[in-house]
């Protein structure tokens, strides 16, 4: 389970590369979402969608517990191949 806290996490800034057409299509939604009720931007839809999947992988390949921490941070450049 994740760490409870008294309050939200505070935003940080990440860069990262996603499809154009991806990115595109959230764009419009949340363009679309943005005003009442929703009020969708899209750093809410970015994390909706790191929050769902992060689950989706933890109930998939870590029994729906959180991963542990890492030791070092990640590695930029390409892929290792599969």
């Amino acid at each position: 389970m994740s760490p409870q806290f008294p309050f939200p996490s505070p935003k940080v800034r990440a860069t990262l590369y996603l499809p154009h057409d991806l990115l595109e299509e959230a764009r419009d939604a949340a363009v679309h979402l943005g005003g009442y009720p929703l009020r969708l931007t899209l750093t809410k839809f970015a994390e909706r969608a790191f929050r769902a999947e992060l689950q989706r992988l933890k109930d998939a390949y870590n029994a729906g517990c959180d991963f542990p921490p890492r030791e070092e941070d990640l590695k930029g450049g390409r892929p290792i191949a599969a």
